[in-house]
């Protein structure tokens, strides 16, 4: 099992911390942004099941990680296609490119996609830049959310963030979460979209109003494989089907579908 400690309140005893660690239940420790900072396992007797995902996550193939990214490209893609499709535009040069995904992206189809998605999500004058201000700084703040909630999923299926599939950085401690939550920032560009449309405001700010666009997003209702389930639950699914891929004979991820009907008022 695995416990996460995620408010910055919480104190907790070293016969506990023991308890735990004897239990063979994993201890997370979360910073101030929500994101996993350190993870304490136990050494004096062997944690097998760790170990052994740990071992296999390391030892991942590098066929088996060029086309868990071209399922993950082609996730993102039609994920923008649907965003694009709520909001009014024209979806046919990104559906030319979802076809074109090659294992591990060789063509990088995904920056292609990007560059033609933005200019027609927010207009041909629009630069995605993160140390721009306005709706850029509304994409980090949204993204950052979503990024924590992959990143705790992460962690609780006993994997570690820093070894990723396409994100390599010996300075990025989150590899594996960068990867695997590209399909879910149009999500989070429709909720941006949405927000500008509707306020019609060129001097956005993060502020309170803004900051909760995004964070009920972790609670919001999904559909994962037929089930519903709010999405940070879909997230551990998704994880779950990860950990299967170890296996060279099984290659598909799922991702959970829109969380909802959002039209615009």
């Amino acid at each position: 099992g695995v416990v996460i400690l995620e408010n910055p309140q919480i104190v907790i005893t070293q016969m506990a911390i023991i308890a735990c660690q004897k239990n063979n239940v994993a201890m997370v420790f979360c910073d101030d942004r929500h994101l996993p900072y350190s993870l304490l396992l136990p050494v004096s007797d062997a944690n097998t099941l760790h170990n052994k995902i740990l071992r296999q996550q390391i030892e991942m193939t590098q066929p088996t990680k060029k086309r868990i990214w071209q399922q993950v490209v082609v996730h993102k893609i039609k994920q923008q296609l649907i965003t694009l499709e709520k909001a009014g535009k024209n979806t046919a040069q990104l559906e030319r490119l979802v076809t074109k995904v090659k294992s591990g992206d060789p063509e990088n189809i995904e920056a292609q996609a990007a560059k033609k998605y933005w200019h027609l999500l927010f207009g041909d004058t629009f630069r995605r830049n993160i140390d721009e201000p306005g709706i850029n700084h509304l994409l980090n703040y949204g993204y950052a959310i979503v990024r924590a909630m992959i990143a705790r999923a992460i962690v609780g299926s006993g994997l570690h963030p820093a070894i990723g599939v396409f994100h390599k950085n010996q300075y990025n401690g989150l590899c594996l979460a960068d990867d695997l939550m590209e399909p879910f920032r149009p999500w989070v560009d429709w909720l941006v979209f949405n927000f500008v449309m509707k306020n019609n405001d060129e001097d956005i700010q993060i502020n309170q109003q803004t900051k909760t666009l995004f964070l009920n997003l972790p609670n919001d209702s999904v559909q994962y494989k037929k089930n519903k389930m709010p999405l940070m639950v879909a997230c551990h699914y998704l994880l779950a089907d990860f950990k299967k891929t170890f296996d060279e004979s099984r290659f598909k991820l799922s991702y959970p579908e829109w969380p909802k009907q959002i039209a615009l008022l």
